[in-house]
């Protein structure tokens, strides 16, 4: 199947990098950290049967530009705000209104801020291996601040996480992801985690995916909570999929919590893996996801 690289201009001047594949309704693939499109290379493929499949960089990751962050505890850069519009502007410059979301770990935490700002353009949303991200801070306990202590030492308000991470970002790359595998061991091959590197290990990659933690722990929070005193929810069709043996499978009642952040209809579906469930287990986060994608989204 042909896939074609495009890159398109946001308003602020941002330019998001995407691949494109197939034709039909929309669907599109937001990756998780510290990845890039590459994740959903297994993926894509089989959804982009009787669909157009957009696999994209979020800002600040793989081919997407990474503007400086600004000053200061208010910055919006990456803001998820910031990173939901440069979607639905990327998606709209390639023709398409409304689409699917799909996204997994920071690209579901985009995809959920999207379907709240943009109900209009969202048609269902599938969010692997998450829980809202308001409802993560506010239920920290040791194994969340052990399983999770990347949420709090990159949001710190200082140089110090970037340049401990661009003295090493290979070690650094690597812990992300070793370990997080059924039985262990390493959920992704050397060339994947190559790939990775490759757009990762730059000084301007790291500090854009600081600022990223940053806002989710400022911005993205105060956004949230207003959603939820206003009563704001999400409206399309939502897929919570998750992994075994993820601490999210682990710990938390995932549809339940989803539930309380939808108005729409809720489905829940576990695989068999860790935390990176569509390079994992692709064949079967794809079969998932089509299923729900021909209910509710863009069928095949």
């Amino acid at each position: 199947m042909e896939t074609t690289v495009v890159r398109r201009r946001c308003e602020d001047g941002v330019e998001i990098e995407a691949e494109v594949r197939g034709s039909g309704p929309a669907v599109l693939l937001l990756h998780g950290y510290p990845e890039s499109r590459r994740m959903w290379d297994e993926v894509a493929p089989a959804l982009a049967v009787g669909r157009t499949v957009v696999a994209a960089d979020l800002r600040g990751y793989g081919g997407s530009s990474k503007p400086a962050p600004g000053p200061g505890r208010d910055d919006e850069t990456y803001s998820k705000r910031a990173m939901a519009a440069d979607q639905r502007q990327l998606m709209a410059s390639l023709g398409f209104d409304r689409f699917d979301v799909i996204g997994h770990d920071r690209g579901a935490r985009v995809g959920h801020r999207l379907a709240l700002d943009h109900p209009q353009a969202v048609r269902s949303l599938a969010v692997l291996d998450v829980v809202p991200t308001l409802h993560m801070f506010e239920h920290v306990d040791r194994a969340m601040a052990s399983t999770y202590f990347h949420w709090f030492f990159l949001a710190l308000e200082s140089e110090l996480p970037a340049k401990l991470i661009e003295a090493a970002p290979s070690v650094w790359l690597r812990s992300r992801f070793e370990g997080r595998n059924v039985g262990g061991g390493m959920p992704i091959s050397e060339q994947r985690l190559a790939a990775y590197e490759r757009w990762f290990a730059t000084p301007e990659a790291v500090a854009a995916t600081c600022a990223d933690y940053r806002a989710a722990a400022t911005v993205d929070l105060d956004a949230d909570r207003a959603d939820r005193d206003a009563g704001r929810t999400i409206a399309a069709p939502l897929l919570a999929l998750w992994g075994s043996d993820s601490y999210v499978g682990r710990s938390f009642d995932v549809v339940a919590t989803w539930e309380r952040c939808a108005a729409g209809p809720v489905e829940g579906a576990s695989i068999h893996s860790d935390h990176y469930m569509a390079e994992e287990r692709p064949a079967e986060t794809a079969a998932v996801l089509a299923r729900f994608l021909a209910a509710h989204g863009a069928a095949s």
